[in-house]
């Protein structure tokens, strides 16, 4: 399949390009970018006048809920979502039924996603059997089934030998390890410590929590580097500005380190829980204004790398109880680009910046575990692999859970107006997604 892309705003982050420039496509990669051949013939001719032509978005945190929970999401409907949001690459956490620690499972996985045809995944292992925090998984075996990294999805290991072990074999052979900082006795609560958890009677979860895990993890990390290279660790989803000031100290020291936070906690405080509305329920919880203040100026300067949306469809009956006990998560994988923009145009940044948190930020974090997909993820380069979103910068549109290709319905961003809107994506060179109106268009 050629396609042609024509009249669009080429946006790349990684290399500062913005012009108005066509697009050529064939076998699957950029072939050329404005000098287009006038031999070339496409099989395909997208217009893309008025909208922007944008690296595919990569998704650090997509729950897929399958193997093991397809009542609140199908491997289908999830990726669905994922392509409808202009994402053509995410990482998929180990906490899966069963866990994702043997390669047959990751195996399975992979093949079952790449017979879709829509986006990339890259699974993450169990750094332990079965999460349990307590023997380290086979990690090379892993690796060679296409795990990318390793991690405890929302689990933290209690046994800080065992993490130090966990961090030096990483270490020893390459490995990133993916954490989520949270002490495990102080994050049993369900709602952010304060005067709103307090006054609602919801047991809380202390700043403190994570950064105690912070303080844990960085002197590990600081004592295996006394001894060389330490292992590299990327920190998932952060939710304090207190942890937020350990980490940019440990950047600052040299650490090697990378961390995201999840559009819920860019956008959301614990005062949006009102009177219980269990969309809120959330892993880690929304905190104070202050936290998420300094969360926004934390990913504007660079000190966090990357925005995920922490999409994590969860069933009408497993979210429609009080609050206390419904499970956490929510559906955000195809609201993901509108919340970035959302954020920038608040702060007063540019689109250009908005796209680096979602795109080269990210690439950044996976480095060399993309492998052949390193030099051209989160990139539009010619010769780089096809993976494009095209959307409109100024076709704002209300979200409706219920229109959401998500099977899980549950959002606090309802009704909510997004001021960007994705039109089409592209992975591999082949048409991915295409919006209804665009469609009806081409016909």
């Amino acid at each position: 399949m050629k396609i042609l892309i024509q009249n669009g705003r080429v946006m790349d982050p990684a290399s500062g390009r913005d012009e108005i420039a066509d697009v050529a496509i064939a076998a699957g990669r950029v072939i050329a970018i404005g000098n287009v051949a006038p031999d070339f013939h496409a099989n395909r001719t997208l217009d893309a006048s008025g909208c922007v032509v944008a690296p595919g978005l990569v998704d650090l945190a997509v729950r897929l809920r399958e193997p093991g929970q397809e009542h609140a999401g199908m491997l289908e409907s999830e990726m669905a979502a994922a392509v409808a949001g202009g994402v053509t690459s995410l990482v998929c956490p180990p906490d899966t039924d069963p866990v994702l620690d043997e390669p047959g499972l990751v195996d399975m996985l992979k093949f079952r996603a790449e017979k879709l045809h829509l986006a990339r995944v890259f699974p993450l292992g169990a750094l332990t059997r079965g999460l349990q925090g307590e023997v380290l998984t086979e990690m090379a075996e892993l690796t060679e089934s296409g795990c990318i990294g390793f991690g405890q999805a929302e689990v933290p290991i209690v046994n800080v030998q065992v993490l130090q072990r966990a961090l030096q074999y990483a270490a020893t052979f390459g490995y990133t390890v993916w954490l989520r900082p949270q002490d495990f006795w102080l994050g049993k609560g369900v709602a952010a410590s304060g005067p709103l958890a307090t006054r609602l009677g919801l047991a809380g979860i202390p700043a403190a929590a994570e950064t105690i895990a912070l303080h844990t993890l960085f002197e590990l990390m600081r004592s295996a580097k006394g001894g060389g290279a330490g292992a590299r660790v990327h920190l998932c989803r952060l939710s304090s500005a207190a942890g937020l000031a350990l980490v940019r100290q440990a950047k600052a020291e040299g650490l090697p380190v990378t961390c995201d936070v999840s559009v819920h906690n860019l956008h959301l405080t614990d005062v949006d829980i009102g009177y219980y509305d269990s969309r809120l329920r959330l892993q880690p919880p929304v905190r104070q204004q202050r936290d998420r203040d300094a969360l926004r100026a934390g990913l504007a300067d660079g000190t966090i790398d990357a925005l995920v949306s922490d999409h994590n469809p969860v069933d009408s009956d497993a979210k429609t109880l009080p609050f206390a006990e419904a499970e956490p998560g929510a559906t955000a994988v195809e609201l993901l680009l509108g919340l970035a923009c959302t954020w920038a145009q608040q702060e007063g940044l540019g689109l250009m910046q908005a796209l680096g948190v979602l795109t080269v930020g990210p690439q950044a974090v996976l480095g060399a575990s993309l492998g052949t997909l390193q030099a051209s993820a989160g990139r539009i380069a010619v010769g780089g692999v096809a993976d494009l979103c095209i959307f409109n910068p100024d076709s704002g549109w209300t979200v409706r859970p219920e229109a959401l290709r998500s099977q899980g319905k549950h959002t606090p961003f309802g009704g909510h107006e997004l001021p960007v809107r994705v039109h089409a994506t592209l992975v591999g060179g082949q048409l991915a997604y295409q919006a209804e109106t665009e469609r009806a268009a081409t016909a």
